[in-house]
């Protein structure tokens, strides 16, 4: 489960993985009455506890609701999708392509950028036309990378997942060979840090957790 935070309007969102939903529903349910309404909107379910509490769920992935609601929410949740990942910073990329929470496929890698200095005029216009430079790089070893690793798959994948840098994301995704890989982009961004390996095998932590807004009679007083 990851760390809540505040939400707009408030209340708070947090990440809830799959396989807890279940309990931590049961958890919710004990802590602010039973359940008065289940209902589905905009791809979402809200929850209504017999405190006034309200609890909206989002999955990361489609999902076709059923006659029983929640249970049929928490099955789809469960489901293993295909799902592609793109995280970029500047001088550091990483693609991966999972099954559930099996990598199948990836590259990590890495090019050197400049950091800032403290210099002044025309060193330090020099300077930053070179890092500028080097960033444009970054973006173009990032865009082959995604090609070359990613597209591959993009037929058989169900969602793309970014994280990092957004500008340069958005720089990366532009390269129209990528277009059809951009068109599954999911939001929110996967708050990442540097694009490793080890950061890259964490991310099914972050995108297959479903997205909980829940608010509190405290929170609208």
């Amino acid at each position: 489960m990851s760390r809540p935070r505040p939400a707009a309007g408030g209340g708070r969102i947090l990440g809830v993985t799959p396989e807890r939903l279940g309990r931590w529903l049961d958890g919710v349910a004990e802590r602010h009455g039973s359940f008065t309404a289940a209902v589905h909107a905009e791809e979402a379910v809200r929850i209504t506890c017999a405190d006034t509490t309200t609890v909206v769920l989002r999955a990361p992935f489609a999902w076709e609701p059923g006659p029983a609601l929640l249970s049929t929410f928490t099955a789809a949740a469960r489901q293993p999708h295909r799902a592609a990942v793109l995280l970029v910073r500047r001088g550091r990329w990483a693609v991966g392509v999972f099954d559930g929470s099996d990598l199948v496929v990836s590259k990590v890698d890495a090019r050197q950028v400049q950091g800032r200095t403290a210099a002044g005029g025309w060193s330090q216009q020099r300077f930053a036309r070179r890092r500028g430079h080097q960033t444009d790089a970054v973006v173009a070893h990032a865009i082959e990378t995604a090609v070359r690793v990613l597209m591959p798959h993009a037929a058989t994948v169900d969602a793309l997942f970014t994280g990092g840098d957004r500008g340069l994301v958005d720089d990366v995704l532009a390269d129209s060979r990528l277009t059809p890989l951009a068109a599954l982009r999911r939001e929110p961004a996967l708050d990442v840090g540097e694009p490793t390996k080890a950061v890259l095998l964490e991310t099914p932590k972050q995108f297959r957790a479903v997205q909980v807004h829940i608010v509190e009679p405290v929170d609208r007083m």
